[in-house]
């Protein structure tokens, strides 16, 4: 008997290619459905259905359950696929650091993105809104620089691959831009440039426009 797939609402390039890059090596049936993540119209209405925040990943499970939140559902496909080494499972030094870089991810640089891309939502007045889009790309990329120092020999994050890997993949190719990755982190550059190469994951960075397609 087949599986229901999973049903992924994302948009390409954005937050929801870390969930479908983590389905993809689990080798889980994946149903993408893009949306139009600010724009109004059906998509959308279909995200708030699912997700009142309105953010992507937003992910259906086959037996209708919905999950959001990118760090609950690596760790929930951990569960399920424990094979697939999105996360290391024994208690010890490698998945103490998998689990403090994993919320630093989440908690930390990935607010910058979202006090920092809309800003109108937050302050008003054009000077105020340039102002924080200023200062969170700044609080950024010192935090960028703060995880390079967490980088193991390459070419993964933690010697040996993780979830978080798929993480600085897919956020590099976010401000502030691959060239300024290359530039002050080569480290966190070369873990996407590693992440970009698995074979497994070309079809879902093609379709995220992270390489060009065949």
């Amino acid at each position: 008997m087949s599986q229901e797939p999973y049903r992924l609402i994302g948009a390409p390039g954005w937050g929801s290619a870390l969930v479908e890059a983590a389905l993809a090596l689990c080798d889980l049936p994946c149903v993408v459905e893009d949306v139009e993540v600010r724009a109004s119209g059906p998509g959308r209405e279909r995200l708030l259905r699912a997700n009142p925040l309105g953010e992507v990943p937003t992910l259906v499970l086959p037996n209708g359950e919905v999950m959001t939140e990118s760090a609950a559902i690596m760790l929930y496909l951990a569960d399920i696929v424990p094979h697939a080494g999105l996360v290391p499972l024994m208690p010890g030094d490698r998945r103490t650091a998998f689990l403090r870089w994993l919320v630093f991810l989440v908690a930390a640089v990935y607010p910058t993105f979202t006090y920092g891309d809309v800003t109108s939502r937050y302050v008003s007045g054009e000077a105020a809104q340039e102002e924080l889009r200023a200062s969170t790309n700044a609080a950024r990329r010192k935090l960028w620089s703060q995880l390079e120092s967490a980088v193991s020999p390459a070419p993964w994050m933690l010697a040996g691959f993780t979830a978080l890997d798929i993480y600085v993949t897919v956020m590099v190719h976010w401000r502030p831009g691959k060239a300024w990755f290359v530039a002050n982190c080569p480290k966190l550059h070369a873990v996407a440039e590693a992440g970009l190469a698995l074979p497994k994951l070309g079809a879902v960075w093609r379709r995220n426009n992270f390489i060009a397609a065949a």
